[in-house]
């Protein structure tokens, strides 16, 4: 076995994170590996989660749904362009073929790119797609989509159905026959809870709150209401372009210096965007988990029940949470004892049914 092709969704970091997981899975069971990785998402991302076992390719690997802000879509600008995705392109097929028979890959991945699929089956390459979603199943349940979305969708489903093996991480959205479903799939943490609070320079036993909206960007106007108060430490990943440290409010840069399960395992309470890599490595984090939900994205719904399934968790609306009122509104999350368990990390049972694929 010598390399795969991943196609990575850009849409956000959570495709992107949900891959790193998986890699890393597989490069247990089979050091050598080497991955061509086929996406938007900054190769930064990449490298923090992963040793020099890649290749990176920035493509526009998927669409997805435009986003005007982390919690709010343009379905009229994803259609658009949707219209003119590689996707439909056979040269852009053809000539990734030519690529990727140049690179000698063996397998494609997906998450959840179409194009990767279509390139698979072009080349007569074994395929598999990771998921929680597709974006078929998304643009059918989107509330008001336009009909040109739906075709789209249609177009997509004939894709992702062509892939050898489809391997479902819960919460699942939509279950298929055939798929293969597994735990939530997270990246683990590098270096050691206290070891992350000593960097950070926050008390072992002092509450933490772990703030992320996720690779969409947001405007983190509030956090002014932030550095006065002194219920707990409350750390921002992507809250500025530089680190910064007012009172008990931690600033940190997307790319920072801080690895973000790192900084999810180090917190007690993870406040943000209800997404699934956030919903998977605050679970296997065992971290409480006040989020946001996205009114109008279909998924929404599917990660709501399972955090409060599943987590201690509770909603906080927006309002709240761009006012910077929302930290007395987790009061009783922060009351609450953090339980310590282990759980089974889905990219390990991702990474024994690709390997099973490819013995075959």
């Amino acid at each position: 076995m010598g390399r795969i092709a991943y196609f990575i969704s850009p849409h956000g970091f959570g495709h992107a994170a949900r891959s790193c997981a998986v890699m890393d899975a597989l490069l247990r069971r089979w050091p050598s590996m080497r991955f061509d990785l086929f996406t938007e998402v900054p190769r930064w991302f990449f490298s923090e989660s992963l040793p020099r076992c890649f290749t990176y390719h920035r493509l526009a690997s998927d669409v997805g749904l435009v986003q005007v802000s982390a919690l709010i879509e343009n379905l009229d600008a994803t259609v658009e362009r949707l219209d003119s995705s590689p996707f439909h392109d056979f040269a852009v097929i053809e000539s990734l073929g030519k690529r990727m028979r140049q690179l000698c890959c063996d397998l494609v991945i997906s998450d959840i790119s179409p194009l990767g699929l279509m390139v698979a089956d072009h080349l007569d390459l074994p395929s598999v797609l990771v998921e929680n979603f597709t974006w078929d199943w998304i643009y059918a349940n989107y509330p008001g989509a336009p009909s040109r979305l739906f075709h789209h969708g249609r177009a997509m489903a004939v894709a992702f159905a062509r892939a050898d093996l489809r391997i479902q991480a819960m919460p699942v959205c939509n279950s298929v026959a055939g798929g293969v479903t597994v735990p939530p799939v997270a990246r683990a943490p590098h270096t050691t809870r206290s070891e992350v609070r000593r960097r950070l320079e926050v008390p072992a036993d002092d509450p933490l709150v772990l703030l992320s909206m996720g690779g969409a960007g947001w405007d983190y106007r509030q956090l002014g209401e932030l550095e006065h108060q002194d219920r707990a430490w409350i750390v921002v990943p992507g809250g500025g372009r530089t680190a910064r440290r007012r009172g008990r409010l931690l600033v940190l840069p997307f790319h920072g210096g801080f690895y973000h399960p790192d900084l999810v395992a180090a917190s007690d309470i993870v406040v943000g965007k209800l997404g699934y890599s956030t919903v998977a490595e605050a679970f296997h984090a065992s971290a409480a988990f006040a989020y946001l939900a996205r009114p109008n994205f279909p998924e929404s719904p599917v990660l709501e029940r399972f955090v409060n399934q599943h987590m201690k968790a509770m909603e906080i609306d927006e309002a709240a949470f761009r006012s910077g009122n929302w930290l007395a509104r987790i009061e009783p999350l922060l009351e609450t004892h953090r339980p310590v368990s282990e759980k089974a990390n889905g990219a390990d049972v991702a990474a024994n049914a690709i390997v099973d694929l490819l013995s075959r």
